[in-house]
């Protein structure tokens, strides 16, 4: 099998489990190699990412490993199946590697829970919100920098269209609301867009007004993705330097808990859209 110089964050969430498995059942590199008839640098790069895993392979390691928990072992091996090329692929060389990734988490996602301070949730930007986002990053992008990642944005969107549309449900801070990111007219757009889409079944958005108070954490843009099996979930939160990306079960514990204060603290759906509405006649 062909190596990776640079695999996606997907693929090496998937060595990692392995890796992970292994370990708790107390197996070395190079016992787990022999039962593959591969050498530990392979395996070891197998770990990593950089090589891939067959589905075969992995339910040989499972069974080696003892692991019973069959829904987990098939979800692992859906992954190592799933070598359709996503639509993202096409950006590769053109944009970073982060932004492919948020893709792709989103694209093979059960679920998808957001919660937003500064900005509207990527998924339900319009275009022009999102051009002048993009256009107030430091160190400045250029003209056509900023139209790949809005087109590469709105592309993002079509997880919605599909014979099965993600599961969505964005936290929104008042805050992010108010921000005037392109002027008065593309505001409006902007919160004209999120009330129409937040009528869709897929989509639930849940306004945290400032009444509220106390927030948890640093302010984080936070997208947490399920998986199929919840060993599979995926935090990613926004950077200056990047989106970065954790599976560590301590961290989905803490991000889980962050978003179960904000269900509380949020208002309900219907009261969330009056909220928007009375923002957008103060812009």
């Amino acid at each position: 099998m062909a190596t990776r110089s640079t695999p996606t964050e997907r693929q090496k969430r998937l060595g990692s489990e392995l890796r992970k498995m292994r370990l708790s059942a107390g197996v070395t590199t190079e016992y787990a190699a022999g039962l593959l008839g591969i050498d530990r640098t392979r395996l070891s790069n197998m770990e990593s990412g950089i090589r891939p895993f067959s589905a075969d392979r992995i339910r040989t390691l499972a069974c080696n490993y003892s692991c019973s928990d069959t829904s987990y072992v098939e979800a692992l091996t859906a992954m190592a199946e799933g070598k359709e090329r996503g639509w993202w692929e096409q950006y590769r060389g053109t944009l970073s590697a982060g932004l492919l990734d948020i893709a792709e988490l989103e694209w093979h996602a059960a679920r998808v829970r957001t919660a937003q301070v500064m900005h509207v949730p990527g998924l339900l930007q319009t275009e022009n919100y999102a051009r002048a986002v993009f256009s107030a990053v430091l160190p400045p992008l250029s003209r056509l920098e900023v139209e790949l990642r809005v087109v590469h944005r709105m592309k993002r969107q079509q997880v919605f269209e599909r014979s099965e549309p993600l599961p969505y449900l964005a936290y929104v801070h008042e805050a992010a609301l108010r921000m005037p990111y392109g002027g008065t007219k593309v505001t409006l757009q902007q919160l004209e867009q999120i009330v129409v889409e937040s009528e869709r079944p897929s989509i639930d958005v849940r306004v945290i007004p400032y009444g509220v108070g106390d927030f948890p954490g640093a302010g984080h843009a936070l997208l947490y993705a399920e998986g199929a099996v919840p060993q599979l979930d995926t935090v990613q939160l926004d950077s200056a330097h990047g989106p970065e990306f954790t599976g560590a079960e301590a961290q989905l514990t803490k991000y889980r808990a962050h978003l179960d204060w904000m269900d509380n603290a949020a208002l309900p759906p219907a009261a969330s859209r009056d909220a928007i509405r009375r923002i957008a006649r103060d812009v």
